[in-house]
């Protein structure tokens, strides 16, 4: 029996895809259930129970067991929202219940952790254990990720394996539900289908012209295939980036897009917003050697080649994966 925390949000659903297709449908999705926007995620996927997340830990103390494996992908993710009490609760806390758990009852356990940990990249964006304690992010959801890193990497009892990934910005199927924090593919498909056009911030960084600003966009179906290597592999424990290893413009995103759309590309720019302009970052890449170093040899999807594929064959006819 698989466990699959935050199961019917993005990451989670896909890796509920991504178990199924592989065979292995024994799984527990957790999630809280109540969006139903969320929960077409789910749909048509094979699974052998529906916990809620506020059952979870008392479930998971019951049946244990039963259980092969833990992927603890839940978390509040709104990098807008600003009540830590918030952030306290669902991503640091509830996590050390997860762990504690692990621990207990010797399971292996994936978390989520974010590159939101890394602020404006003052110490680099290199997964070494040693720069955590000195990272600065922006924002109480990154401040929360950073928080349980802390916490576990100083903990004397660990499950006997685990992994933190620290998703970099990740695009794909299953973010319909995602609103303002969907990916910027998903906000140019849109903004692109219903005004022939795409507005981007403008550079206010002498180094960076408009639209160059760099980010590292991972496709999600890379991100899937990063955690069922893990599945298998279960050894080598630490923090580990998961980016593509390639930073891309804001503007290559885009024109992916147009090009994917089959539309000619229309890019216009506008202020970035006074009050997040000096928290703005102007490049991000995941340095992926860790995970290579412990055996991870697959290609990451091209920016053009995962644009592509989530406009072509899920935007464009509304699927999810």
């Amino acid at each position: 029996m698989i466990i699959v925390t935050g199961a019917a949000g993005f990451i989670g659903s896909c890796l509920v895809s991504k178990l199924n297709s592989e065979g292995f449908v024994d799984i527990v999705v957790v999630d809280d259930f109540s969006n139903s926007e969320k929960n077409k995620n789910l749909e048509g996927k094979q699974f052998s129970q529906k916990v809620h997340r506020d059952d979870f830990i008392v479930w998971l103390r019951a049946n244990h067991k039963l259980t092969q494996f833990v992927f603890h992908l839940g978390a509040r993710t709104d990098t807008t929202e600003f009540d830590k009490a918030i952030f306290d609760a669902l991503n640091l806390n509830y996590s050390k219940d997860v762990w504690n758990l692990c621990v207990e009852f010797g399971l292996p356990l994936v978390y989520a952790s974010s590159a939101a940990t890394y602020g404006l990249g003052e110490y680099g964006y290199k997964d070494d254990h040693s720069i955590i304690e000195k990272l600065q992010p922006l924002n109480p959801y990154g401040e929360s990720k950073n928080d349980f890193d802390k916490w576990a990497l100083k903990q004397e009892r660990k499950p006997y394996f685990w992994a933190g990934l620290k998703f970099f910005n990740v695009y794909g199927p299953n973010e319909y539900h995602k609103g303002r924090m969907a990916s910027v593919v998903m906000h140019a498909y849109k903004q692109i289908t219903e005004k022939g056009e795409m507005k981007l911030f403008r550079s206010h960084n002498s180094n960076y012209k408009d639209g160059e600003q760099l980010r590292d966009f991972v496709y999600v179906k890379d991100v899937e295939e990063v955690c069922y290597f893990l599945l298998h592999h279960r050894k080598d424990s630490a923090i580990y980036n998961l980016g593509s290893g390639t930073a891309r413009t804001f503007k290559d995103l885009v024109t992916a897009t147009f090009q994917a759309m089959q539309r000619e590309a229309k890019i216009d720019f506008i202020d970035t917003p006074v009050d997040i302009r000096d928290k703005y970052q102007y490049f991000t890449e995941a340095n992926m050697g860790k995970l290579k170093a412990i055996g991870y040899d697959k290609p990451f999807y091209t920016l053009e080649d995962g644009v592509g594929d989530y406009v072509k064959n899920y935007l464009m006819s509304n699927r999810y994966l």
